[in-house]
């Protein structure tokens, strides 16, 4: 399969005032990773981890310290005149279904308005694909659904409004920020449903982000677990999610809810630390956390390959 995104080495620092002056938090450090056509890569980890910081990096919408970004065989890093390219064909479903789209709009403008921005076809044609995109949602009926506003909708509607927005310009991937995490448990499935459908028939790659493995799980294909702007494990989402080999995806594993009733009263424990007061950039990021700390772990562990397409960034290896 043809690569679509290539994300090599990206580093985003930030500097802000704390209590013993000037902190710098390295939200991107080092990060690399790629995405095939029609392919689902997971990028997981907890708030604050990087994982948006990093989307808004390849949308360009603010600039990487250093780095490459690749987008459909070109490069996009600095290069203004590749800025609409990747703004066509590589769209976002933002976390928040009621905030992301504008209250004042009616449906159909609000699905059209990527065409008229980028200058996509004339105006009968541009009503026709936003009808088309909502449509491919499940948005019935269309015409209906196409003069309402957003607060007539429900969440789960205005997500999928946000989903036909992103899919009208025929993008060729999706960066998905936390698309389900602010809708009803009720109809989180059928929003991950339609991704797959549209993935299916349009071919199109997503970057999904999230910090819930069980989500991860049903729509990955492969996964990378992000912490503190460092990637500490990659590889096929089954392999890493069944058999972890870094200590902090075993603890986002074990904080995965038990849908099995007769485990209600069993003891569940996260394997993870109150963090020691040290400096997280000095050495493993995770060690100030980790169960399994040792002396070695002041050294900063590289990703190292472990098994076919699979790499981890730690010295003890749990599995």
């Amino acid at each position: 399969m043809p690569e679509i995104l290539s994300v090599k080495n990206l580093k985003k620092y930030f500097t802000k005032k704390g209590s013993s002056g000037k902190e710098t938090i390295r939200v991107a450090d080092g990060v690399s990773f790629s995405i095939n056509s029609g392919e689902t890569l997971v990028l997981a980890g907890e708030s604050g981890s990087g994982k948006t910081t990093i989307a808004r990096l390849i949308l360009r919408a603010i600039e990487p310290d250093s780095g490459t970004i690749n987008f459909d065989g070109e490069e996009i890093t600095n290069q203004h005149e590749h800025l609409k390219k990747i703004r066509i064909g590589c769209q976002m479903v933002h976390q928040d279904p009621y905030a992301s789209i504008n209250p004042r709009m009616t449906i159909l403008d609000i699905v059209r308005e990527p065409l008229e921005i980028n200058s996509i076809r004339n105006k009968t044609e541009r009503n026709n694909l936003a009808l088309q995109a909502l449509s491919q949602v499940k948005l019935e009926p269309v015409e209906e659904i196409a003069t309402k506003y957003p607060h007539m909708l429900s969440g789960g509607q205005r997500q999928r409004v946000a989903i036909a927005r992103a899919i009208v310009t025929r993008p060729k991937i999706i960066i998905a920020d936390e698309p389900v995490s602010m809708l009803d448990v009720s109809v989180r499935i059928g929003v991950l449903e339609l991704m797959k459908e549209l993935q299916e028939k349009l071919g199109i790659s997503f970057l999904y982000i999230t910090h819930d493995l069980a989500t991860a799980n049903y729509i990955g294909h492969r996964i990378a677990i992000l912490y503190l702007g460092k990637i500490v494990e990659t590889g096929p989402i089954n392999e890493i999610l069944s058999s972890p080999s870094h200590p902090y995806t075993q603890a986002l594993i074990d904080s995965i809810s038990d849908p099995d009733p007769d485990n209600l009263q069993r003891d569940r424990k996260i394997r993870i630390n109150d963090p020691l007061d040290i400096n997280v950039y000095q050495g493993c990021r995770f060690r100030a956390r980790c169960p399994y700390a040792i002396e070695k772990c002041k050294q900063e562990p590289e990703l190292e390959e472990i098994s076919d397409k699979r790499q981890v960034a730690c010295f003890v290896k749990i599995n």
